[in-house]
């Protein structure tokens, strides 16, 4: 059967092919907002649908040469899969994987310096070599299973080694290894029943400082996000006063933190005002000439365009407190 017809989708779009992206499905909240802010690397390579059959088990390229070193840039710069991401994007749409290498050869000037070139052809080569042989590995029939999301780690870093030398591998790879591998015994943690409440705190804690320091970062800013529009809400149901939330706040984000969310609490008071008296005139029927002149008068005109949505939004808020 012929491949149906692909395009490469970019190195920043977010629409990642199934069996690219299985081992990162699903995560916790805390964890989809992590990895939200790693760019989406995985898309579909765009072979043609009148390309000739290509083969069922790709042969992988020659690893890493013997004593051949990475340019210092590719080891340090943490960006070497997004560049050659962004390399496949260029070359476009391709009948099959030896003419898609033929197109990137065409513009390996663009991407890297002549004294990198031939370095880099050969690594481009076997990373479409990879691609597509990671197109064939079976995504496991669980995704939320730890064992068949081990298994399928396990898979894709033989597939990684087979194509890749250590030095490559680390700088393709490496952050993102690691953060797979946290985020798995991450999910096995949580899904341990024999572990006490107190286990299961220590155990995840010990799997963040196991994480590279930026991962670590991004992490934490990730979850203090969510804490912070806990903690909000539940000021907001609890009616807790500006000073109280100040002091709260600045006990555990900062006093400035803490500042800015009390004037983002400002903000939003006012806004829910306004819709309250846009609501109001509604709800009293109010002339369309009146709701008109109203709308102007409370609105600026990039609001006018959520004010529909933002009021429908605090009718489902206001049945579903009804309702408990």
């Amino acid at each position: 059967m012929k491949p149906a017809a692909l395009v490469l989708a970019g190195a920043a779009v977010a629409a990642v092919v199934a069996a690219a992206a299985w081992w990162l499905q699903p995560a916790p909240m805390a964890e989809r907002a992590q990895l939200a802010e790693r760019p989406a690397r995985q898309a579909r390579l765009p072979f043609s649908a009148d390309a000739p059959e290509a083969p069922g088990e790709p042969v992988a390229a020659p690893a890493q040469p013997a004593g051949a070193e990475l340019p210092a840039a590719w080891r340090t710069s943490g960006n070497l899969r997004d560049r050659l991401e962004a390399w496949l994007l260029d070359a476009g749409p391709a009948a099959d994987p030896a003419a898609l290498k033929a197109q990137l050869a065409a513009l390996v000037v663009q991407h890297f310096p002549p004294e990198e070139a031939a370095q880099a052809l050969a690594l481009v080569a076997r990373y479409v070599d990879y691609r597509v042989a990671l197109g064939e590995l079976a995504a496991p029939a669980d995704p939320g299973d730890p064992y068949a999301l081990r298994l399928a780690l396990d898979a894709r870093q033989r597939l990684r080694q087979t194509h890749f030398g250590a030095d490559e591998y680390q700088a393709l790879f490496g952050a993102d290894e690691a953060a797979d591998r946290a985020m798995l015994a991450r999910t096995e943690i949580l899904r341990d029943p024999h572990l006490s409440e107190p286990q299961r705190a220590a155990a995840l804690a010990a799997v963040e400082q196991q994480l590279p320091p930026h991962e670590r970062a991004l992490r934490s800013a990730a979850v203090q996000h969510e804490d912070v529009a806990a903690q909000t809400a539940a000021f907001d149901a609890q009616g807790v006063d500006p000073l109280t939330r100040q002091q709260q706040r600045a006990t555990l984000y900062g006093q400035a933190a803490s500042e800015r969310l009390a004037a983002l609490d400002t903000q939003e008071a006012h806004w829910q005002s306004r819709l309250a008296s846009y609501a109001a005139a509604q709800a009293r029927q109010a002339h369309a000439a009146e709701l008109a002149q109203l709308r102007t008068q409370l609105f600026t005109p990039e609001e006018s365009l959520r004010v529909e949505a933002a009021l429908r939004v605090r009718q489902l808020g206001s049945q579903g407190a009804a309702t408990r």
